[in-house]
């Protein structure tokens, strides 16, 4: 996806305080700062998904200037030859503050962070906010994701289970591939196959929430039902 990024302007959400973001990445490029998902509203307004420099995982959010959310994972992600399946939850309705958001890597939930700042109770979560541009693949206009995305999915309105997405495999114990069935997308809900190659951001939910390609993203091979080396 280097140097492009597809976007989409949503609509009023069903809940802004709750929402499932998954999805499974493989890297290409290490040491090297990268958006993954972004809203970029203004300076002092924004949501990001990063891959750091230093390859953890960072997810960043501003309201009005005030730093809602500020999550840096302790755990590096280096491995170039795996698929990675991300489950970010939110619901900021939750008591407790550390429960407002939840990271699972492969089905796991991270829980060591070199930095934490969970939202206050009710903040909205700023990638599902109205009339706003959610982007893939890049954040601040730039810092281009450099790597695969694989079945992208969004619920707005809910938080769903990572076991919903993925499943540990019987046999070898790896963490894989699962179709989602049974689920209420909400109004801004999407799930990304990247399955059209004439149609890349088609969205699948039933909801039309089709993305807009911008540069010379294209459809590979390398999936996480068919790992290529």
């Amino acid at each position: 996806m280097a140097n492009s990024y597809l976007s989409h302007t949503t609509s009023t959400p069903t809940n802004s305080d709750k929402a499932t973001l998954s999805f499974w990445l493989k890297r290409s490029l290490l040491s090297s700062g990268r958006g993954v998902f972004a809203q970029d509203t203004d300076g002092n307004d924004k949501f990001a998904f990063i891959l750091g420099s230093n390859d953890t995982i960072s997810i960043f959010q501003e309201t009005a200037g005030t730093v809602d959310i500020n999550l840096v994972t302790n755990r590096k992600f280096r491995d170039v030859s795996a698929w990675y399946h991300i489950v970010v939850a939110y619901d900021s309705s939750q008591g407790s503050a550390s429960d407002r958001v939840k990271l699972y890597v492969n089905g796991s939930q991270e829980t060591s962070f070199s930095t934490s700042t969970y939202p206050s109770s009710n903040v909205d979560f700023r990638f599902n906010k109205s009339g706003i541009a959610q982007e893939i693949g890049r954040y601040e206009g730039g810092n281009y994701f450099d790597g695969y995305l694989s079945h992208v999915a969004f619920v707005d309105g809910s938080v769903v289970a990572p076991t919903v997405f993925g499943e540990t495999d019987s046999t070898s114990g790896i963490w894989k591939f699962k179709s989602p069935s049974g689920v209420t997308w909400g109004t801004n809900g999407f799930h990304l196959k990247f399955e059209n190659s004439g149609n890349l951001g088609l969205d699948s939910s039933g909801n039309s929430n089709t993305f807009t390609v911008n540069g010379d993203g294209r459809q590979a091979l390398d999936t996480p039902t068919n790992v290529h080396a």
